[in-house]
């Protein structure tokens, strides 16, 4: 058996993280007790500060503490710092500090260095860690307690450096740890439990000692190496449980049942029992215990295995009726054989002729089942397993999207000397058997699964053979295969091992399970169907709680019953600058891709054929690769079966007809490279996997690719994740749609380990769509009164599709030989208008002097005694136009000047005038 081993992992500083999680806000707390003596004996020195540590109290019931120095080796040196006041039991630092004990405050990690803040981590297991405890238990019915405990004695958990791995015999191990948080956290721990004979549990007991009621208590078998779980803890004590029991042949866990064994000669008998040194057939007759039943069945009174009822489950014993509110998980788990199932048969098939030669290929070892000698060691050891149907969960809805109905997984290992090979086939409603794997030479104990998509009569077929040459003799009868156990899920008319929650539906009898719709999940409390949360998919086999929804890749969202995550050929990328989208809808329809031509060891040609569907189409996987090698042997008007795989991106290897022979050419190995999309970015890395930039010749736009990740559901040896496939969409304005696709340069067939494909489409369809920042407007000179402003996009252009080029657009304008006529006529215009201005103004002060002058003399007249005048002003009816004689001249600048200075804010003109006495003057 192999031995099932688990890693602990938790939060801690100063520790090298290795391969385990990080646990969430975990933290635990110790409280150390000490007393320090004092004796007769020679005199202690003064402890120096590397001599002792600090440790806190435990808290008391007001949440304090205090803070004691502890000597590392008690009795060394005496004098310690005195305690002091501790900080608050609620006191933690956060991720990357660490709390320094001498001054009890938080300081960041060294480089080089981290810390988890509130939790601890386990990761080093050469010694059982400080706080574990290992205990072993015999669960046998025996007599004598004190003889039965002392056979568990070394059946604990062992420390194996970097795991700790429990115990492979019929005794319960237990690992235990004690925490009391303060706040609620997480436990994570790493497991590997690849054997279902051995019963893996593990449980979280409180403060009143009662188990939490997760159903998460019995640990599931790993497929794929070590797998990770966790578990949420309350505030307060927590214990944790790890129990492992083991269940072998001689287990007296049922009741005891003896059964006569027979001692035969294998069929056909190829020894001489009389030769000398030939050994004897051991006598028949001795009485040993039966193995317990595979898990569904109960032992009858006359010792047979039945299957439960159907509402019933067991794990080999009784059968058990599944609580209200869950359902039988039905299907086949076959772990002990004892006799080979009605619904398996095994036969032998001759290398040579392939003739099948009624012999037994396959004998029954209680634990196992194994490979016989046959008649040659190049023959063909065949076990078949035949399963009429299968039956998904009630709960669970039909889903057209996800092809998984049921899935089978068997551990195995093979032991070699020579080149021999395991074949694992599927066949379809009796059609011929499909190699769907293939191991060659020694295999260790490992385990493999195979998800089927239709729901069918379905065939599983083991076929080993130890060597492809045929000899005479038999040199190879110690090569053999083991099958170690063969569950098969959501089988029609199975048994169950245990019982799952369901959803619950109203009725008049009470509640019975139904189905959810689709993109629904079951509470667990209540029973109840709910909606996932927009952009999150269901996860198909636990629709358990709203975890079951797991959220969307970047770039994706969920189709409308939650199945999957596709992209829309839609895409946005945000920079400080601007936003880029992207419409990759003229890239939806499938292409295909020719790798570089290959030979086999005989010099046929062949070439490894890809095809390829980007995007859309609602999530539907558009590429379909063809077996067609059936469809070529059979007579013209006979129909056959071609065997075709749909998915995002499938291979399928293609011989040329002139290598084959046929008018067209053949096309075998179809295999699926990518079934999901796990997400559309610019980054080169995501989900754990990477798209190197240096597999293909650089952009040199400036324009990043956009990458597509996908993952394929096939696990094979060497890829044991799966395979995934990254399509790097890069713009490229040059190559009309759909444009070109490439593989990179160093690896020919598209992938440099077999494992992780890469592709390079560039297209002008890459480009991201036209914005109003792609173009640029181009204004015209004015041209017989026109102006034209015409857009023109930049160069180079790098956008596709968008907004279109505004129209041209037409203005009239005036030309400068217009403005020079208007600047010509206005300057006329002003020139005649001041002419007239001056014209007008020197008239106006003509007038004025002709009054000045009137006056003037007037006033002469008087002061020589002359006769006074009759009026001082112009009368009415006299001429104002009279001639007047001026003695001085003076220039028209002057005379304006002159005239506007007479003159008085009210309008009137002022004339110094003189007294007939000769006084001062008087303004009229």
């Amino acid at each position: 058996m192999a031995e099932p081993g688990h890693r602990l992992s938790a939060r801690g500083r100063g520790t090298t993280e290795r391969r385990t999680p990080r646990l969430l806000r975990l933290l635990f707390w110790a409280g150390t007790a000490f007393q320090v003596t004092q004796g007769t004996g020679p005199e202690l020195h003064a402890c120096k500060e590397s001599e002792y540590h600090y440790e806190y109290t435990a808290c008391d019931s007001t949440g304090s503490r205090w803070r004691v120095a502890v000597p590392h080796t008690p009795g060394l040196c005496t004098s310690l710092p005195d305690p002091v006041k501790g900080t608050e039991c609620s006191f933690s630092c956060n991720a990357g500090e660490f709390l320094d004990m001498k001054d009890q405050s938080c300081k960041p990690c060294a480089e080089g260095r981290y810390s988890l803040g509130t939790g601890i981590r386990f990761d080093e297991w050469d010694e059982l860690p400080h706080g574990f405890a290992s205990l072993s238990a015999n669960m046998e019915l025996d007599d004598s307690a004190a003889e039965s405990t002392g056979n568990c004695t070394s059946s604990k958990w062992v420390p194996q450096g970097d795991y700790i791995a429990s115990n492979t015999d019929e005794c319960t191990a237990t690992l235990m740890y004690a925490v009391n948080l303060k706040q609620s956290g997480t436990v994570n721990f790493e497991y590997y439990y690849p054997d279902s004979s051995i019963i893996f549990e593990f449980f979280v007991q409180n403060d009143q000692c009662q188990p939490n009621a997760d159903d998460s208590r019995w640990m599931k078998t790993t497929e794929k190496g070590w797998e990770f779980h966790s578990v949420e803890l309350n505030r307060g004590n927590n214990v944790l449980y790890w129990r492992t029991t083991a269940f072998s042949v001689w287990s007296k866990v049922s009741k005891p049942v003896l059964t006569q064994l027979m001692y035969k000669w294998a069929k056909p008998k190829i020894c001489s029992e009389d030769l000398e040194g030939a050994v004897k057939l051991p006598a028949s007759g001795e009485k040993t215990s039966c193995p317990p039943c595979n898990p569904g069945f109960f032992k009858t009174s006359n010792s047979t295995c039945q299957p439960c009822p159907y509402g019933s489950y067991s794990n080999g014993s009784d059968c058990t009726h599944c609580p209200a509110g869950t359902e039988p998980a039905v299907g086949f788990e076959y772990k002990w054989w004892n006799t080979l199932p009605t619904n398996m048969e095994t036969t032998v098939l001759s290398g040579i002729n392939f003739e099948y030669k009624g012999m037994t290929g396959w004998e029954v070892a209680s634990d196992h089942i194994y490979t016989a000698a046959g008649a040659s060691d190049n023959d063909f050891m065949i076990l078949t397993l035949v399963v009429p149907g299968f039956r998904p969960p009630q709960s669970v809805m039909a889903d057209t999207e996800n092809k998984e109905v049921a899935r089978i997984t068997f551990v195995f290992e093979t032991v070699c000397s020579v080149n021999c090979e395991l074949y694992f086939m599927v066949g379809v409603n009796s059609r011929t058997n499909t190699p769907v794997e293939t191991w060659k030479g020694s295999k260790g104990k490992q385990s493999y699964t195979y998800i089927i998509e239709e729901n069918t009569t379905t065939s599983f077929t083991w076929a080993f053979q130890r060597t492809t040459f045929h000899e005479a003799s038999r040199k190879y009868t110690n090569d053999v295969a083991k099958i170690y156990s063969i569950n098969v899920t959501n089988v029609m008319n199975g048994v169950a091992s245990y019982c799952r929650p369901c959803a619950l539906e109203a009725s008049d009898v009470g509640s019975s399970c139904t189905s959810c719709p689709a993109g629904y999940y079951i509470d667990r409390d209540s029973g109840t169907c709910h909606s996932c949360p927009p952009n999150t998919i269901l996860k198909a086999h636990q629709p358990y709680g709203v975890q079951a929804c797991v959220p969307c890749g970047p770039g994706t969202k969920n189709n409308k019953i939650h199945s999957l995550c596709y992209n829309d050929c839609i895409f946005s990328r945000n920079t400080p600058t601007r936003t880029f989208n992207y419409n990759f809808s003229a890239l939806a329809n499938t292409v295909t891709l020719a790798g570089g031509p290959s030979f086999t060891s005989k010099g046929l040609k062949y070439f490894h054929h890809f095809t390829l569907s980007l995007c859309g189409n609602q999530g539907r996987k558009m590429s379909v690769c063809t077996d067609n090698v059936t469809d070529l042997r059979i007579p013209e008007g006979e129909s056959g079966f071609s065997k075709s795989i749909t998915a995002y991106v499938c291979q399928a290897v293609i011989i040329p007809p002139e290598v084959t022979g046929y008018k067209a050419g053949v096309s075998s190995q179809p295999v699926s490279l990518a079934d999901r999309l796990i997400g559309v970015t610019t980054n080169m890395t995501l989900d754990g996997i990477t798209s190197p930039a240096e597999l293909f010749h650089p952009e040199s736009l400036g324009i990043p690719d956009v990458i597509f990740f996908y993952r394929s559901n096939d696990v094979t040896q060497s890829c044991s994740s799966g395979r995934s496939t990254t399509i790097r969409v890069r713009c490229s304005p040059q190559k009309t749609v759909p444009g070109s696709l490439s593989l990179p340069g160093t690896c020919s067939d598209g992938t440099c380990d077999g494992c992780n494909f890469h592709f390079l489409w560039e297209s002008a369809a890459a480009c991201p769509l036209c914005s109003v920042a792609d173009y640029h407007a181009i204004v015209s000179s004015c041209v017989a009164g026109i102006q034209k402003t015409t857009y023109v996009w930049r160069e180079p252009k790098l956008c596709s599709g968008g907004i279109s080029l505004p129209e041209q657009r037409v203005t009239i304008c005036k030309t400068i030989d217009f403005w020079l006529k208007v600047g010509i006529s206005a300057g006329t215009c002003t020139a005649i208008l001041l002419t007239v201005l001056t014209c007008y103004f020197w008239k106006k002060n003509q007038k004025l002097e002709y009054k000045y002058s009137k006056l003037v003399m007037n006033a002469t007249l008087k002061d020589c005694d002359l006769p006074a005048a009759d009026s001082c002003a112009i009368m009415e009816g006299e001429d104002v136009e009279d001639d007047l004689i001026f003695t001085s001249k003076k220039s028209l600048f002057g005379k304006i000047k002159s005239f506007t200075s007479k003159r008085t804010p009210d309008g009137f003109d002022s004339v110094p005038l003189k007294t007939s006495s000769g006084g001062p003057d008087m303004d009229l």
